[in-house]
């Protein structure tokens, strides 16, 4: 495991950040935007959000750099400024954190997939790999692998992180099959863990698809499978369309409760994913100091 993780977990538990593109929105991003290119336009915004979760208690952030890859930025001609929003993104988030919590940047999917045969294993690898070499030369503490589905595009990501030297975590996103307990490629949580360690993730988890109540029994399928730390990031249950708006009816309060069970079940960091904000980190928070 790496040192990093290693000082992290030895006091518990940690505590993580909440959404970001929830709370990006709320401050004037459009639907179907590109969140990353406010690294650059509105970094005041983004530096805001970053710097709630720390004051909600965070002790780790993320970064706003979830789409910063090329195949996502190429969508909003933005392909060539691959390095320059990852940067920045970590800048902000440092300057948030201001030395009071790490910093883990986000690496999200590429929005390809490798069984069309529209990209390669070697296109996408460089692809992470550009992402990655930029935040760790921004000063990023860690690497966070999220959101993904396949586990092949994800080994790629882990590897582009590790060949940073930076702690690497890696979450998949189970939300498919009868009991949403798959991903949409049909990995398994036991499947998922077994790729992920093998590839080199020091932390591997679960974050988005479904509320918390859904993550208890992953996470303890996660944990009984790995030797390491499990990160784990639940929505704020799932989303409503209201007037057109996207509603989360989860309150900070019920999402809090289930943290218990998560620990019980071998959660090392613990945190929210879409519709959570900084009061849901803050009663995560209370919720482990009681």
């Amino acid at each position: 495991m790496h040192e990093t993780i290693e000082r992290l977990t030895a006091g518990g538990p940690v505590v993580t950040d909440g959404a970001w593109g929830t709370q990006l929105q709320q401050r004037g991003l459009a639907v179907g935007g590109c969140p990353d290119a406010w690294n650059l336009t509105e970094p005041e915004k983004v530096e805001e959000v970053a710097r709630a979760y720390v004051q909600a208690g965070s002790q780790v952030i993320l970064t706003n750099t979830f789409g910063a890859n090329r195949f996502v930025l190429a969508r909003h001609k933005l392909d060539d400024k691959v390095a320059e929003i990852n940067r920045a993104g970590v800048e902000i988030s440092r300057r948030a954190a201001d030395g009071r919590a790490k910093v883990f940047a986000s690496i999200g999917p590429s929005g390809v997939m490798l069984m069309m045969g529209k990209v390669s294993e070697a296109e996408l690898q460089a692809a992470f790999a550009a992402q990655a070499e930029a935040m760790a030369e921004a000063g990023a503490d860690g690497i966070v692998v999220e959101t993904m589905a396949d586990p092949a595009e994800a080994r790629l990501a882990v590897a582009a992180g590790r060949a940073t030297g930076l702690p690497v975590v890696a979450c998949m996103t189970f939300d498919s099959g009868p009991s949403k307990d798959r991903t949409m490629m049909g990995t398994t949580p036991e499947q998922a863990a077994r790729e992920l360690t093998s590839a080199g993730a020091d932390v591997i988890g679960a974050n988005c698809g479904q509320g918390i109540a859904g993550f208890v029994e992953i996470c303890r399928r996660l944990y009984a499978a790995t030797n390491g730390p499990v990160w784990i990031k639940p929505n704020a249950g799932l989303p409503e369309l209201v007037d057109g708006r996207t509603v989360y009816r989860q309150t900070p309060e019920q999402f809090a409760a289930y943290v218990p069970q998560l620990v019980e079940a071998g959660a090392g960091f613990v945190g929210g994913c879409c519709g959570t904000t900084p009061e849901f980190i803050r009663a995560v928070r209370e919720r482990l100091r009681r």
